[in-house]
């Protein structure tokens, strides 16, 4: 079953955020996450949106200093872009390291949902660091899978299989 979906509000005020993020969340409040850009505007339409009982995800982050406006808030969810942090010329893993370890040290329940996520390494990189909520594209799950002495050992098996013998 679904779990949650995220949907991206818009306009130009607050207002028009808070009445779009309103009508798209009003089928399932449960299970539907309002996305807001993280501008004076949106926070403020967050701030409309989290008191009418809506999950919110902050959204378009691109600097660590950010995390402490969605921690402050206690909103749901935080999302850097840490690709394109990356092709900005930020380090974009040191960014999304240090909006974890802004939230935490807030004590915040605030989640890192770390976007334009380019490569599996970057991922796994993630991983290794704490932070476990990601969005990615099929290619790069697909790279999680590309490993050639795995396909190597698979084939071994495979082979052995076919033979009824033992694997060497």
């Amino acid at each position: 079953p679904l779990k949650e979906f995220m949907c991206q509000t818009w306009g130009a005020t607050p207002q028009e955020m808070y009445e779009n993020g309103m009508a798209i969340s009003a089928m399932d409040r449960e299970r539907i996450v309002i996305k807001v850009p993280v501008t004076k505007e949106g926070a403020a339409a967050a701030t409309l949106l989290g008191n009418a009982g809506v999950r919110i995800c902050l959204t378009a982050c691109y600097d660590h200093k950010q995390a402490l406006i969605a921690g402050s808030m206690g909103v749901e969810y935080i999302a850097p872009y840490l690709g394109r942090m990356t092709d900005n010329g930020k380090d974009g893993l040191e960014e999304c390291k240090t909006m974890d370890k802004i939230v935490k040290g807030l004590g915040s329940d605030t989640r890192i949902l770390v976007a334009s996520i380019r490569d599996a390494q970057t991922l796994a990189e993630l991983a290794v660091e704490g932070l476990d909520t990601y969005t990615f594209s099929p290619a790069v799950a697909r790279m999680l899978f590309d490993e050639p002495l795995t396909e190597k050992a698979a084939g071994e098996f495979e082979e052995a299989a076919a033979r009824g013998g033992m694997v060497e």
